[in-house]
């Protein structure tokens, strides 16, 4: 008698699983729902973008490929680099990753340059020695006239936070400069995007 109640329990035990897959699988209450990706983010400040199309990490390789373009919008007060100023985008390097970069002046109205500079009280006045070897483009007080490209590369081989600023007397100042964060705990180049400041 006691084996056939066991055994009773049991059929009606696996008869329950397929029913609760079903609850489960249809919502109801108790169930856990996946997150609806197509809902907005609604993190009000920093945010990670997952699709930055000007930034290319390689985890294995340890390497980030950043394509850099200067434009000046009409009625802008400075200069963009890839769109932003004044540190409403944030890339995050891994320390000790090898960088390169392909940079473009598409500011038909200036020179400009780019130089990583170590981050201090204030932005600095114009560009000045690099924080990591070769981490500038050419002619970084001069600036390189409108349509003109440079490309480097250089080791993130020290930590900390950086700008990347335009080194043409001023410019920086106006505002044409993102950060850098060269981070030994981090495992891959990403970009972050703050909420971006009026134009």
């Amino acid at each position: 008698m006691l084996r056939l109640l066991c055994f009773s329990g049991f059929i009606a035990a696996v008869a329950l699983v397929p029913a609760c897959r079903a609850s489960n699988a249809s919502g109801s209450a108790g169930s856990e729902t996946a997150p609806d990706s197509t809902a907005p983010d609604t993190r009000p400040a920093e945010q990670r973008s997952d699709s930055i199309p000007w930034l290319v990490s390689d985890s294995s390789a340890k390497s980030a490929e950043l394509s850099i373009e200067v434009t000046r919008p009409r009625g802008a007060e400075s200069a963009l680099l890839n769109g932003y100023r004044r540190g409403e985008a944030r890339l995050i390097i891994p320390r000790g990753w090898t960088v390169r970069w392909t940079w473009r002046n598409a500011d038909s109205t200036g020179r400009h340059s780019l130089v990583v500079m170590a981050e201090r009280e204030k932005v600095p006045l114009e560009g000045g020695r690099p924080a990591f070897s070769n981490a500038m483009t050419r002619m970084v007080t001069e600036g390189l006239q409108p349509g003109q490209t440079d490309q480097t590369t250089f080791e993130a081989e020290e930590a900390g936070w950086f700008w990347f600023l335009c080194g043409v007397p001023s410019h920086a100042l106006e505002g044409e400069w993102l950060e850098l964060r060269v981070d030994p705990e981090a495992t891959t180049a990403e970009v972050k995007v703050k909420v971006k400041s009026e134009a």
